[in-house]
């Protein structure tokens, strides 16, 4: 690789291990303190395919050197950091909420009404539009679909540099997610409510019911066994799906012919985060303006930690560290 775009990618790509590196030692630390265990064969798989999918990207990289193609190497690179972070988050999300601090639904629910925003008259207006209902379900899975989007889209169109802050902000934002959610738990909406969502007919609430039924067994100890295919999103603030769909619009806007669609994927997933998961509006707030952050701090330290190579000796910082657009 003898572009600069491409080489300071591949310095970022190494600092995006920081990171996960982290989440995989808290994760550790976090099962053996809190006596978690798992099921074996769900929990090897993905990270087995994450670490191939790694080492065949050294491996390329490294065995063609300067004939290498960078668009096959970020696209793995990036497939396996993100694989690495989605197998960790789940059961992070999970230690996290063993922290057993007060239930804050009241508080949240609190703030939407003071803004304005009450959750159960959102609830009942997309309860009395079937229509409505069924786009928001397909707007909430579109989660793991952009993400591997962003995987393909941005090494094709050679925006190696913008890859990898992406995949920083997006382990950022979810290790600050995690902290908050430590602090700040709740179930959701229908808790907060004191309603029983089976009175929304038409609403799909089978995801709030799996948040509900983890939560109340993680503080009273009766989970402590994990299976990685059945773990549900169990953070309420900040909306992780929310922050999701805001990384997804910035990675994805420059992209020709995409940016556009995918801001309006991203848009509809966000208007489906109060109602399919169960957020209250502070919740989707926080999630976007954790994702803001994520990029702007994110770009800061890759800026002022990329030119680290002897190669900035050789070049000018304008010239090595193009602008992290």
């Amino acid at each position: 690789m003898v572009d600069s775009n491409a080489c300071t990618a591949w310095r970022l790509f190494h600092l995006n291990w920081i990171p996960i590196a982290l989440m995989g030692g808290v994760l550790l630390l976090g099962v053996a303190l809190c006596g978690f265990s798992f099921e074996p064969v769900a929990a090897t798989i993905p990270t087995a395919i994450a670490a191939v999918l790694a080492l065949i990207a050294y491996l390329y990289a490294f065995a063609k050197a300067d004939r290498a193609d960078p668009k096959l190497i970020f696209s793995l690179g990036a497939i396996s950091q993100l694989l690495f972070v989605a197998t960790i988050m789940g059961p992070l999300t999970y230690v996290a909420g063993t922290a057993n601090w007060p239930l804050q639904d009241h508080a949240l629910l609190v703030i939407d009404r003071t803004l304005g925003m009450d959750p159960e008259w959102i609830a009942r207006y997309v309860n009395d539009h079937d229509w409505l209902e069924g786009l928001l379900v397909r707007g909430y899975g579109l989660i793991k679909w952009l993400l591997l989007l962003i995987t393909i889209a941005l090494p094709l169109t050679s925006r190696f540099v913008r890859l990898q802050v992406f995949v920083f902000a997006f382990s950022l934002a979810l290790i600050v997610t995690l902290v908050i959610s430590a602090f700040v738990p709740a179930i959701g909406t229908y808790y907060g409510l004191e309603i029983d969502p089976a009175q929304f007919s038409s609403l799909d609430t089978s995801m709030y019911a799996r948040q509900m039924n983890d939560i109340v067994a993680l503080r009273d100890g009766s989970l402590r066994y994990l299976e990685m295919f059945k773990l549900t999103g169990i953070v309420s603030f900040p909306s992780f799906h929310a922050a999701s769909a805001a990384l997804y619009m910035w990675a994805l806007w420059p992209v020709r012919g995409i940016g556009g669609l995918a801001a309006a994927l991203n848009l509809l997933m966000i208007a489906a985060t109060p109602v399919i998961g169960a957020h209250y509006m502070i919740d989707v707030i926080g999630g976007v303006a954790l994702a803001a952050i994520s990029i702007w701090l994110s770009k800061y330290l890759l800026e002022t930690l990329a030119p680290s190579s002897s190669a900035q000796a050789a070049q000018p910082p304008a010239a090595l560290v193009p602008a992290l657009d």
